[in-house]
């Protein structure tokens, strides 16, 4: 998000950044807000930048993540919001912490398809890889297989079996297990 709201004018982004711009006046030694009639072509140029923000973050959300800063007054307010819904505070060992405990809790979730699978795993993979965290082929691929649930067992058994799990990506296996599971469809079971 934030390269392509750069590569539309930096002073949207920095309105994301920093608040938006709002036009002082100083009366005897106070910093007041401008009338906004008042405002010059730059300034009203300047303060349009957070509106365009506002735009462009909301325009990306969905209805449930739009009504969690429907209220907000600013860009950098929504950013905020957003960002400390998704990713916590900048604490990093709570943040650490968290993503740990979840990777160590992931499990498919009922009626839950490989496809959706992958992308919460990769998710909390690449955030705990952005930390610090290191982890083998091995290590990935037994969480994976160990995190699907029991309808899944036959191919689990089969893919442990004859696979050495050393060497096998993470890609392949997810490919392996959606064409498991497009086989499983088209037939039903």
């Amino acid at each position: 998000m934030k390269i392509f709201v750069e590569s539309l004018d930096k002073g949207i982004s920095d309105a994301i950044e920093n608040f938006p711009f709002i036009p002082k006046l100083e009366n005897d030694g106070v910093s007041i807000e401008k009338p906004w009639s008042q405002w010059t072509d730059a300034e009203n140029k300047r303060a349009k930048f957070d509106c365009i923000a506002k735009n462009i973050i909301t325009s990306a959300l969905n209805s449930n993540e739009f009504f969690r800063v429907s209220q907000c007054r600013s860009s950098k307010e929504i950013w905020d919001t957003l960002e400390v819904t998704h990713e916590g505070t900048n604490d990093k060992r709570e943040r650490n912490h968290t993503l740990i405990q979840e990777y160590e809790m992931f499990r498919m979730l009922k009626g839950e398809s490989i496809a959706d699978v992958q992308k919460r795993f990769t998710h909390i993979v690449n955030h705990l890889m952005s930390l610090g965290k290191v982890f083998d082929k091995e290590e990935l691929n037994i969480k994976i297989l160990k995190c699907l649930d029991r309808s899944w067992q036959p191919i689990v058994t089969a893919i442990s079996e004859s696979r050495d799990l050393t060497s096998l990506t993470t890609t392949s296996l997810f490919g392996k297990l959606r064409a498991h599971e497009l086989e499983m469809n088209r037939l039903n079971i």
